[in-house]
């Protein structure tokens, strides 16, 4: 069986994804979907990670949420089925496999039981990750945020060593690169992290 296919159980609804999806191929750091793209598709994720990030008028950006194996975009839900342009940024965080289902075939996957309770689940689940955003933008502090981004990316990519530079990090949080670094900085005195040129090693999380 198809790898695609092994997400669902029911035959019928293999046998509709298998006719009519397609697979995308996504190297490290490549856009799937941009802000302003129309969407004709629901992406799945099947290997690899997909960051979803949030950008003003500005070129300001806000992290939202990963999206891991067997997982999709509440926001590319919303928005292929109601053939609206995106509102984020789809960023494959490392070699990404991604299937694609058409949007012409979204009325006919709502008659299937588990389709349904699929959309539902990712809905439920992308709307508790947006308030975990929410409040670690309104009630945490820059430091918190940093780590809480650096979990974020280490659990992405399976790995305690990120290569990435301060500056992409301010973007990502919308706040300054000086501000990063020397936070930085101070989490490295304090045993939380060990910095490199344009990387960052993940030591602890408490």
């Amino acid at each position: 069986m198809n790898q695609e296919l092994q997400l669902f159980a029911d035959k019928y609804l293999q046998k509709e994804i298998s006719e009519h999806a397609r697979t995308r191929s996504l190297h490290d750091g490549e856009a799937l979907m941009l802000p302003g793209d129309t969407i004709v598709f629901v992406p799945i994720v099947i290997k690899g990670a997909l960051r979803i990030v949030r950008e003003d008028e500005e070129g300001r950006e806000v992290f939202l949420y990963h999206l891991y194996p067997t997982e999709t975009c509440a926001m590319a839900v919303n928005c292929c089925e109601g053939k609206k342009e995106s509102m984020v940024k789809a960023i494959a965080e490392e070699e990404t496999e991604v299937l694609l289902v058409p949007h012409d075939l979204l009325e006919k996957l709502s008659t299937i039981p588990e389709w349904r309770d699929f959309i539902n689940s990712t809905y439920s689940k992308r709307f508790a990750e947006l308030m975990d955003v929410i409040d670690l933008i309104a009630f945490n502090s820059l430091d918190k945020k940093i780590l809480n981004y650096l979990e974020k990316k280490r659990d992405a990519t399976g790995t305690n060593h990120i290569d990435i530079t301060h500056q992409q990090i301010a973007t990502e949080l919308n706040t300054h690169r000086e501000a990063v670094s020397r936070l930085l900085r101070t989490m490295e005195k304090k045993g939380m992290v060990t910095l490199g040129r344009n990387t960052i090693e993940l030591m602890k999380t408490t």
